[in-house]
């Protein structure tokens, strides 16, 4: 009789994730797939976000915020969609260089925010690459059944509402990049925004409120303006907000103040991973002391209109234009 014994592969996955898989569709991850079953009166929403070294992080970035970041990334979208987390499936593809010590570091992140968000591991799959580091993560939600908010839906007259402030991604980007250009901020200003840039904050507490008084939403990932275009387009409205509404945190008020155009830069260079939605005005109220209760502030920017494109006016009232609207893979 042959006695199979466990490949490096399963014993990585034994180690390091099988911990994570505590829902009990999962299987342990001792199957070749998981099952789940969609609670009474819920629809499933899905997403997936792909994560790769040397375009959304750092390959020598701590490898407990790159699993942080790769999961919360997809949080995000299930928030915006206004859903809450089921669990997950994670691709992993490591690179040649790879070593334990880091994989360790990798799953004690992403374990950390499974329990955290509620979000357990249902499996995936894990393999060598010759190429960089690549992560995809699939998430599953669940909102109450036609419940999803969508980006078709803003109606002219609806508030344009974010959430939290924008540009410190990609100030922290920058400022993790050692950028001169943010060399006037203060050691804790960069540090702020570096972390911020390693480990955005899903907005899940605003998943129900989105549900109950959105008209239309989305999660900032590619830039404000270009995703405001999108929300927009797919709405069949246009859209017109206002640079001095628009909320942005100490570090990045700072960094503009002294460098300008950064300006462009916060807001269209993405990863800011707060949400973007239309609210009704006669709701805004409502939803702005309930998003304040979450511990989530939310500001309105402007306002979808009839017709169609978007238009951002400056602090003198003219509107402003950008060489590139949001960042793109290509």
């Amino acid at each position: 009789m042959t006695k199979r014994e466990p490949s490096g592969e399963d014993k990585l996955i034994e180690r390091f994730f099988k911990p994570l898989a505590s829902h009990p569709g999962a299987l342990a991850l001792s199957d070749d797939a998981a099952y789940l079953t969609p609670p009474a009166g819920h629809d499933l929403v899905l997403t997936t976000d792909m994560t790769v070294a040397g375009v959304h992080f750092f390959a020598d970035d701590p490898a407990d915020t790159i699993g942080k970041k790769a999961l919360r990334v997809n949080l995000s979208d299930l928030a915006a969609k206004g859903a809450e987390p089921i669990g997950a499936l994670l691709a992993i593809s490591f690179s040649e260089n790879f070593h334990e010590g880091w994989i360790a570091n990798f799953s004690r992140g992403l374990g950390e925010d499974c329990i955290a968000f509620g979000c357990p591991l249902f499996g995936g799959d894990t393999t060598k690459t010759p190429g960089p580091l690549s992560i995809s993560i699939t998430a599953i939600g669940k909102v109450p059944s036609g419940k999803m908010v969508r980006r078709a839906g803003a109606k002219p007259g609806d508030l344009v509402v974010v959430s939290g402030t924008i540009g410190d991604g990609v100030l922290g980007l920058m400022a993790r990049k050692g950028s001169r250009k943010l060399s006037g901020l203060a050691g804790d200003q960069t540090d702020e925004l570096i972390r911020r840039y390693l480990v955005p904050e899903p907005r899940l507490a605003l998943a129900k409120l989105l549900r109950d008084r959105a008209n239309a939403a989305m999660d900032i990932s590619d830039g404000l303006v270009g995703d405001l275009a999108k929300l927009a387009q797919v709405s069949g409205v246009g859209a017109r907000i206002e640079i001095a509404k628009i909320p942005l945190s100490n570090p990045a008020h700072d960094a503009i103040t002294g460098e300008s155009e950064l300006l462009s830069t916060a807001l269209t260079g993405g990863d800011d991973y707060e949400v973007l939605c239309a609210i009704p005005e006669s709701r805004f109220a409502a939803f702005a002391e309930a998003a304040g209760k979450a511990g989530v502030p939310v500001a309105p920017i402007g306002r979808f209109e009839a017709g169609e494109g978007i238009s951002v006016l400056g602090a003198d009232g003219q509107e402003l234009s950008f060489e590139k609207a949001a960042f793109s893979h290509f």
